[in-house]
Order: structure tokens, then sequence, then C-alpha cells
């Protein structure tokens, strides 16, 4: 059997995205994106910017442009998304029409910005379906959360089967509480000890792992600091559970996939505890002194699939192990 089967038993595996989101809203910015993942490669996803990110007044032609470069060439690895406007604006549906309708083929998935409830979620996802086709059924819708009434019903949006992940939109989150949590709470380190945004982070965070989805840091405002935005990457990932993050620079890029990506020694230990596992017909072992048994080889597992996503060049045992052809 292959080793996920053994893991997972037939349960679908947690879903594992690339770790950085990167947001792009003008057409300059949009290009200069897509040559950066066609230098990099499909290491992190670009977020076409439809909504805060883009000018405003022009919206019919931004969505149109957004949908011609998605049928582009250069876009090489059909890993880029589109940030639409929040489902009650009168500009939603004529996104979706256009981005969705005009490419739905070559779209990583629609980011809902502002929902207010999981009802909500639902029925723009039946109208991004209505605009998909059965072409592209289920196209990977991700959230953001950001008001009041997401964050008390994320686990039910994280619930839906379409929805791949919740992301956390922390300014405005903050705003939507007029004053009572202080701007200072946006950034490092405020954003990490108050406790009305800690709450909202570890609550996104936990419905999203209870589902197998996949949780997505706020931005890094400090945009010329990389210091900053590595730290806040690496607490997000150690403290917070999050395994993906924004990022608004394309200088922020690297420091988040540095964060996120296991460390050598990870993918070194897991190689050795799998290799052993795979031995012993994935019964228990004892590795250095220590008992580990198909619990453990879950998480093992999903450092190796991390680092192959993050493009780390995998140990030799390490890749014959994820690279494993399936049973048909």
């Amino acid at each position: 059997m292959h080793p996920s089967e053994v893991l997972f038993q037939g349960k679908r595996q947690p879903l594992l995205l690339p770790a950085c989101d990167h947001y792009a809203g003008s057409e300059k910015l949009m290009r200069k994106s897509m040559a950066l993942q066609q230098e990099l490669g499909p290491v992190f996803d670009i977020t076409f910017d439809c909504e805060d990110g883009a000018a405003a007044g022009a919206e019919a032609e931004h969505a149109a442009l957004v949908a011609s470069l998605l049928d582009s060439e250069d876009n090489r690895f059909n890993r880029i998304g589109a940030r639409v406007h929040e489902p009650t604006s009168p500009h939603f549906e004529s996104d979706v029409a256009a981005i969705v309708g005009g490419a739905a083929a070559r779209l990583a998935y629609v980011m809902l910005p502002k929902v207010s409830s999981a009802m909500e979620v639902a029925r723009a996802i039946d109208l991004i379906n209505q605009h998909a086709g059965p072409a592209r059924a289920e196209l990977p819708v991700h959230v953001l959360i950001e008001t009041h009434g997401a964050l008390r019903e994320a686990y039910d949006i994280a619930a839906l089967p379409q929805v791949e992940s919740l992301s956390f939109g922390i300014m405005d989150f903050v705003s939507a509480h007029y004053g009572a949590i202080p701007a200072a709470a946006m950034r490092t380190p405020g954003q990490f000890t108050h406790p009305l945004v800690v709450r909202a982070k570890l609550e996104i965070a936990a419905a999203c792992h209870a589902h197998g989805k996949v949780p997505s840091h706020n931005v890094t405002t400090d945009i010329k600091d990389s210091a900053t935005v590595a730290n806040d990457a690496q607490r997000a990932a150690a403290e917070f559970g999050f395994t993906r993050m924004w990022s608004i620079h394309p200088d922020q890029i690297k420091a988040i996939l540095k964060a996120f990506t296991p460390r050598l020694s990870e993918v070194n230990e897991a190689t050795n505890i799998l290799g052993e596992a795979m031995a012993a017909g994935w019964g228990p072992i004892a590795h250095h002194g220590r008992l580990h048994d198909r619990a453990s080889y879950r998480y093992y597992w999903t450092v190796l699939q991390r680092a192959k996503l993050a493009g780390l060049g995998l140990p030799e045992a390490a890749a014959a192990i994820v690279n494993q052809p399936e049973a048909s």
C-alpha cells in the first residue's frame, strides 16, 4: 500500500498549499509577480486583487485584465488565484462572471473577502460554480475571515467542501472594533499579544485543522524590514499553527517561504523514521529510544510533503518515500 493509504486509512489527507500567498493589484505588479513565479517556480501562489489592493473606479476593466492574464502563457503553473469583491458588493457578480467565466480552467482559487456567515459563503460558491461550469467543477474557494460574523462561523465555513483555506484579515478585523482594539494590534508585537487578535488567529487555525484545510496568516505591513517579516512568519507557524502567509511585496516572499519550510534536520529525521517504519510494515518502532507509531508517522509524512511542496531538495531516501506511485 502507498504510505498515504496506510497513514490516513481512506480518510482525506489534509490539504497542503504553497506557504506564501503573494497579493498584487495593479497590472505592473501582477506582471512582475508572474515573472517572479516563473523564475522561482510554483513554490508560492499569487492572488490577483480586485478588491482593497486595486484602484477604484474601473472595476469591470480590471476584472477583464485579471481574466486575460490568468488565461495567458505567463500563467505557467496555474497557481494564480483572484480576490473578488465581497458578496454584498455590486461588483461581486460581474467579477465572478468575468474572471471565473473567462478563465476558470486556469484559475487556482477564488478568494472571498468580508463575508459574514457560512450561508453567505455557500451562496457565493453556488454563483462561482454556475460560472465555472462542469469543466471546472468544485473550483477551490479561499475565504477571508475579517468580520465578527465570519469569525463566529469559522468552523462552519472551513467545513464547506469547496473551501480550501481561511485567511485572517487583521486590518479589517481590528477596524471592525472601532477603536476598542488599538492600531498597534495590526502589527508586531501587538498582533501576537492582544487577546482579541490572538483569539481570532487561534479560532481560524483550529477551524482549519479540524477540517484538514489551510490557515493563512495575515500580512506584515512593514515591507522594508525583512527581519520583521521573518519573525512574523516564524511566530505564525511555530506559535499559532498557520501553514501559509500573505505577502504584499516581492521582498517578503523568500522570508515567508524560509520560515514555513521544514529545516533539513527535520527532513532527515522524518526520512529516517519513515524509512524504519516502512521496513517494519508501518508497525511501532523505537527510534533513538523513543516510541513511534502511525500517530507520529502522519506528522513526519507531512514534513516531507511540505518540504517537497516548497521545492526543497530532498535526500534520495526521502524522495523515494514521497514519490512512490500510488496504487491504481
